[in-house]
């Protein structure tokens, strides 16, 4: 999950964005990095690992200015390197994203083609190369960022900076979250409240669609059809805790909302953009090439997610698995696999009933993968491979983004199996990883139905009963 921090300012920024990155360390991250616009050109300083090691290049090569961006990134398409961390720059621009760029490949290449030279792994930097290809063009900086907007599929948050002494920071978001916040002589984006907190209170929550035009004294919101709106101003409260929270009345609905960056951070690492097929997990082509049949063993929530990728696995993969709640497993002396895994699945890693089951299994001699959020969990440490959820935290009791994390990882494992198993052509991987890379967007268009959700759901409210009919998944 990545962290955005933009300001357009009155007073240096590089000491405060470095501070708004630091407070949205919760969210995971692996490399760091700020432009700021100084002396008229935009100057860039990157870091692998932690903040504090951007902190120390910074030191070496300060940089200082009233405009800039910063960013915080979890590698997923593109190794941890600083070559790979944001802010991407390109000519005049530079950009920091959060989310996927589905289309980026066939962008890359039509660039590439003009003799554009890309620097990174990342489907970030298209945004860059395809904005100043625009500005290139002879359009001015909205007229090349409403150009390149236009150009890009899949689910994003972006905000970009520019060399010129307009002073202007431009955001958009689609599908990912993005905070306008307002302050005294200056205006910020980032990725939540959070990110601003230190700065403002007064935020919008920027809708589907929207981007913004940003100076130091005003923000001019627009539509996804490019026209002006104006969108509420709110006061986000001082406790970190509700900050969190955000625009949304309770945690579980802030993390239905969030499902299009739990997806897109949870289906980047299993599929190769580049290339357009599924990244090798070697671990899990040892553990179903030559299977038999597969045993799925989980708990609650967990298990629904379980009992659906059945269907993947036995019409994709060709694989029997049987589903069996983590509870019971143990208690009917169960006959496991001959030559093929169990897979657990758990939100925590810690679940009891079926790490009790992984080590039944392990006195069995049968290989355990597990899919799980959390990589450092007792499951994770005894399974004989780990296929992470990257869901993040999920504070609300009901699961929302969890699940839909375990089946997307599920998915991406029935297909390794029917790779490893020789059930998956090419042209066929190829379909699947385009309809995984396209999730978030999808899952973003659903999520923007809610007001007509809201509604069906009053109405259900007062029944006393509900019949649900239905076949398969």
């Amino acid at each position: 999950m990545c962290g955005i921090v933009a300001i357009a300012g009155r007073e240096p920024v590089a000491g405060r964005l470095i501070d708004g990155l630091k407070r949205l360390e919760y969210r995971g991250y692996d490399s760091a990095g700020i432009a700021i616009l100084e002396d008229g050109a935009v100057q860039r300083r990157r870091a692998s690992g932690k903040i504090v090691n951007l902190q120390g290049v910074v030191e070496e090569m300060p940089l200082d200015g009233l405009l800039g961006i910063a960013h915080t990134r979890w590698a997923t398409h593109g190794k941890p390197t600083e070559a790979n961390a944001h802010p991407h720059l390109s000519g005049p621009v530079a950009i920091v994203h959060n989310g996927i760029i589905e289309n980026f490949r066939d962008l890359k290449s039509e660039l590439q083609n003009t003799g554009r030279v890309f620097e990174s792994e990342t489907d970030s930097e298209v945004i860059a190369q395809l904005i100043a290809s625009y500005i290139d063009g002879g359009m001015d900086e909205v007229e090349a960022f409403a150009a390149a907007l236009a150009r890009l599929e899949g689910a994003f948050a972006i905000a970009a900076i520019f060399s010129s002494d307009s002073g202007r920071l431009i955001g958009a978001r689609k599908g990912s979250p993005l905070v306008l916040g307002y302050g005294d002589g200056e205006m910020y984006l980032g990725s939540d409240a959070i990110a601003l907190a230190q700065l403002t209170r007064t935020v919008t929550y920027l809708e589907e669609g929207d981007w913004v035009i940003v100076d130091a004294m005003h923000a001019d919101i627009r539509n996804d059809k490019g026209e002006p709106v104006n969108r509420a101003k709110v006061e986000s409260v001082v406790n970190d805790a509700l900050i969190e929270r955000g625009e949304y009345d309770h945690f579980m609905l802030k993390e239905i909302h969030e499902q299009p960056e739990s997806l897109a951070r949870t289906v980047l690492p299993y599929v190769d953009q580049a290339t357009g097929g599924l990244v090798e997990e070697p671990g899990l082509n040892e553990l179903f090439a030559g299977a038999d049949r597969a045993v799925a063993i989980a708990c609650g929530t967990a298990f629904y997610a379980a009992q659906t990728a059945k269907y993947w696995f036995e019409q994709i993969a060709k694989l029997a698995v049987e589903t069996d709640i983590a509870s019971e497993f143990r208690y009917r002396a169960p006959v496991l696999p001959a030559s093929g895994p169990a897979i657990f699945v758990s939100q925590s890693g810690e679940t009891a009933d079926t790490l009790a089951a992984l080590r039944y299994c392990q006195t069995n001699k049968t290989p355990a993968a597990a899919i799980v959020n959390v990589p450092e969990s007792s499951i994770a440490r005894d399974a004989h491979t780990v296929v992470p959820t990257y869901a993040g935290p999920e504070i609300g009791v009901a699961s929302t983004k969890a699940f839909t994390a375990q089946l997307a990882v599920l998915a991406t494992v029935a297909l390794q199996a029917a790779k490893a198993r020789g059930y998956l052509q090419p042209a066929e991987e190829a379909a699947y990883v385009t309809e995984l890379m396209a999730l978030p967007r999808k899952v973003a268009t659903a999520i923007a139905e809610d007001q007509k959700i809201e509604r069906i759901a009053r109405d259900l409210s007062s029944a006393e009963t509900v019949l649900f009919l239905g076949r398969g998944a």
